[in-house]
């Protein structure tokens, strides 16, 4: 959907002097001598869970060497610690898999990316729309459809969270998101930029993925896509639970939910193909790898996935975004549902990769345009992203905003900005 104004990781005040007690030093994996600078890394990493965060788990990559690391609780009633391997919700990124599948299916000339969704599915967008919007801009986020998250969710927009709890094992059909998408007023013209992202174009991508290939989606990317790119701990979900180990995922929204409750139970229909994926932060790392280095789509292909638009405020190809960093352009993605974040970054040629993943989301408070206030984890998880995909200009102490990693803070999420723009500034009772 729209892109988040932050990056949701951190506690409320009224929080700061419980995760006090909970901080605790970070956790690396096994590593060789490297180019890596584990201690750096680590530094930066317990620095987000001391300005809040519950837990934060992470994975680098330089060429062949590798670096993991964790702080933080898993469970904050328990005192579990997170640990660098679990499993994690990743919300958005599930889009980049999409996107995948579907260019795949044009590789075997089952469809074509500028040609119309009503050539498909004829009738899931009715009339003029239909036959105006194409694969493409389904997939670059320019159809001009809207989200339907909010529609999904319609307590959110009253100030109130019960519609979390009112939707947590309710199974909804993929057309049914559809239609709540279509219902909302568009947002421009097809094919017009600026675009805006919408969940509902990876919903439709999802349908029309199943039509080619006539199986369910689910089916279609374990196999083309996860299995081929050699993952071990990602899949897409089949029930509400999460298999293997995996944290707690609190959500607080802007103070909606006090204390911030854990949603990590969750029937993921409402995300379908938009972003209900479950991986660690090391699959993410080597599906990307994978992706860029020419393993999963062919050269043609990834020159379609990296040509991008501007899309709400962010250079968006097909599936995938960039993000120019003080030492280059990265591409990747990130994502969030309700209780989880994630991002994943890889330079182009895949040499140096970044994952991290978090367990609270939408700490931050509202200011009275209902507009969410920087908080010190957003800083200091920008700071760790710059660290550890440029080590140099993280050493500067440069102060420009994206040295600062600023920018890493306003990135699209799944479950934040149609929904966050229609919160009240004020804490109204759950």
């Amino acid at each position: 959907m729209r892109i988040a104004r932050l990056l949701g990781t951190v506690l409320s005040t009224t929080l700061l002097a419980t995760a006090a007690v909970l901080t605790g030093p970070a956790s690396a994996g096994p590593r060789d001598s490297t180019s890596l600078d584990g201690g750096a890394l680590r530094d930066a990493l317990d620095a987000v869970h001391e300005a809040g965060m519950y837990g934060v788990f992470s994975s680098v990559r330089d060429g062949g060497e590798r670096w993991t690391g964790a702080a933080g609780v898993a469970d904050v009633d328990t005192g579990r610690p997170v640990t660098p391997g679990m499993r994690q919700r990743v919300g958005s990124i599930s889009k980049t898999f999409t996107a995948v599948g579907l260019l795949q299916q044009a590789e075997r000339g089952r469809i074509r990316l500028d040609a119309p969704v009503s050539a498909y599915l004829p009738d899931l967008i009715p009339g003029e729309r239909g036959r105006r919007i194409t694969v493409r801009m389904l997939l670059n986020h320019t159809s001009g459809i809207g989200d339907y998250v909010a529609g999904a969710f319609p307590s959110l927009t009253r100030g109130s969270a019960a519609s979390l709890d009112e939707e947590r094992f309710r199974s909804v059909r993929p057309r049914e998101l559809v239609r709540l998408g279509l219902a909302t007023p568009a947002t421009g013209r097809p094919g017009s930029a600026p675009g805006t992202y919408s969940n509902t174009n990876y919903v439709v991508a999802g349908l029309l993925l199943e039509k080619v290939t006539g199986q369910k989606a689910s089916a279609y990317l374990t196999r083309n896509v996860i299995d081929r790119a050699g993952l071990r701990h990602t899949y897409l979900p089949r029930t509400p639970y999460l298999k293997g180990p995996h944290p707690r995922m609190y959500e607080s929204f802007h103070g909606l939910i006090d204390p911030p409750r854990d949603y990590s139970v969750y029937d993921m229909s409402w995300a379908y193909t938009a972003g209900s994926v479950v991986s660690t932060t090391d699959d993410l790392n080597r599906f990307y790898r994978a992706l860029l280095g020419g393993k999963l789509v062919g050269a043609a292909s990834l020159d379609e996935m990296t040509r991008t638009v501007p899309v709400s405020g962010m250079d968006y190809g097909l599936g995938i975004y960039a993000l120019d960093l003080p030492c280059g352009r990265f591409w990747g993605h990130d994502g969030a549902v309700f209780g989880a974040g994630t991002i994943a970054l890889s330079s182009r040629d895949g040499k140096r990769q970044m994952a991290v993943a978090q367990n609270l989301m939408k700490y931050q408070e509202l200011d009275e345009d209902g507009v969410p206030r920087v908080h010190p984890i957003d800083n200091a998880f920008g700071a760790y992203v710059v660290r550890a995909l440029c080590p140099e200009a993280a050493g500067t102490g440069a102060a420009g905003p994206e040295a600062r990693g600023e920018r890493i803070t306003r990135l699209p999420r799944i479950d934040d900005s149609p929904l966050t723009g229609a919160t009240p500034a004020g804490r109204p009772s759950v």
